[in-house]
């Protein structure tokens, strides 16, 4: 049979009350011990205080001891013995068999404490000297019974007020438990109801003090993730759904007027080539927003050349560029290693230098640099260049800074954010820098 999870707030309740069980056993019993050796050695003083009154009322003659004057009646009614070697000379008017043989035994040794349990009477003995001489022994007694009565009620007492105290801390420890975790209570409910209604709030915003404090930044944290993913992911389906539809829309149209009349051969291919485009753009969008979903995952390790992760990017562009009239060239003067994958350096590359085909008139450019710490692509065009108010925005998802020449495709608004994503998932930048002659992207990389 498998047991039910047991929650925090019974978890605590229980370690607390556990805790308070083993301290308070713990008091008790070494309150209780303490007592009892405490009430032994008051018994223990009494009897020798007795044994000493008594000894003051003897005395000797020729060497031999002599009771002068008779015990009063308190020390006869306390159990006192005489003896005389082993004659007896006092012995109290009633006495059990018991103790009487355990005073003879003590009388034997001369002097020492003796417990007979039998009786529940504790003995003590103290031996008569005259100088080096051991003229007897004197023997005093006393019941037990007032002392372990006392114990027994201290043994009552104490566990009596252990169980209180154990109610008390268990009353108080629910209370305080449950004042505790009601914040915690209060942040799940209205964790739960912000995650399906409003991202927006927050439970506390200045700086962390305690434990519960630094667990409602956590939240606000992870509360501030989950709203700008919403947020990215919205605008991002709305520009791809945008995108989607308007090449989809000219794919259906083309086809439509083809099946709707006659066409020349010559008519079929132009209509085809133009599907064709409209193809090819869909095929971009679709592949700038795959990489752009990989582009929350941090990307690190691997290695892989700069100059030949360039030029595989260019070579896909090379046929679209001579049609155009149009040149590209990677310049390296020496081997440079980046510290990444070489298909994540392409996808870095590709929609800056997929940027500069479309608004280049001849001549695009991409030199690679080796820093201190970085590997830098200078990608460079002599187009119409970026205007310096908007080299920013460019890399809002969506935005097109520009309008491309007309034979150009035009853009889908996602490669430059998404080129620096990757860069800076990958520890690097991308940036848009001021130049005289056309557009220049600069792309830094970890080395």
């Amino acid at each position: 049979m498998r047991l039910r999870p047991v929650s925090l707030r019974t978890r605590l309740m229980a370690s607390a009350v556990l805790g308070a069980v083993v301290t308070l056993a713990i008091l008790v019993a070494t309150f209780n011990l303490l007592l009892d050796v405490r009430l032994r050695a008051d018994g223990d003083n009494v009897l020798r205080e007795r044994a000493v009154a008594v000894l003051r009322s003897l005395s000797t003659v020729d060497g031999r001891l002599s009771v002068t004057e008779a015990p009063d009646q308190g020390a006869i009614d306390s159990q006192t013995w005489i003896f005389a070697g082993e004659r007896e000379l006092e012995r109290p008017a009633s006495v059990d068999p018991r103790n009487q043989w355990a005073a003879r035994s003590l009388a034997r040794t001369g002097r020492g404490f003796m417990t007979v349990n039998a009786t529940d009477t504790r003995m003590a003995a103290v031996t008569v000297r005259q100088s080096t001489q051991r003229l007897g022994t004197v023997i005093v007694a006393a019941s037990l019974a007032p002392y372990e009565s006392t114990a027994s009620s201290a043994l009552l007492g104490s566990v009596v007020l252990g169980l209180v105290v154990l109610l008390a801390v268990a009353g108080l420890t629910r209370w305080l438990i449950r004042r505790a975790l009601r914040p915690v209570a209060v942040m799940t409910t209205q964790a739960a109801d912000w995650g399906e209604h409003d991202l927006s709030r927050r439970f506390y915003a200045q700086e962390p003090h305690d434990e519960l404090s630094a667990l409602a930044s956590v939240f606000d944290r992870l509360l501030g993730r989950l709203a700008q993913s919403l947020r990215r992911e919205q605008h991002l389906t709305a520009e791809i759904s945008h995108e989607l539809r308007t090449p989809l829309a000219k794919i259906l149209a083309e086809t439509e007027l083809a099946a709707s009349r006659e066409r020349s051969s010559r008519q079929h291919g132009d209509a085809l080539k133009r599907v064709a485009n409209y193809a090819d753009q869909l095929q971009r969008v679709l592949e700038t927003l795959l990489a752009s979903a990989r582009a929350g995952i941090t990307l690190n390790g691997g290695a892989s050349d700069a100059r030949d992760s360039a030029e595989r990017a260019a070579h896909l562009l090379r046929e679209k560029l001579a049609e155009q009239g149009k040149s590209i060239e990677v310049l390296c003067r020496q081997p440079t290693t980046v510290a990444l994958d070489a298909e994540v350096v392409e996808r870095i590359l590709s929609p800056l230098i997929e940027n500069a085909v479309r608004f280049a008139e001849h001549r695009i450019v991409v030199e690679i640099e080796r820093g201190e710490e970085h590997v830098i692509f200078d990608v460079r065009d002599d187009g119409c260049g970026v205007d310096p108010s908007v080299r920013e925005r460019i890399f809002e998802p969506g935005y097109r800074g520009g309008a491309a020449p007309e034979e150009a495709p035009a853009g889908v608004g996602l490669g430059l954010p998404l080129s620096r994503r990757l860069a800076r998932a990958a520890g690097g930048e991308v940036e848009a820098l001021h130049s005289r002659d056309g557009a220049r992207f600069t792309i830094r990389l970890p080395a």
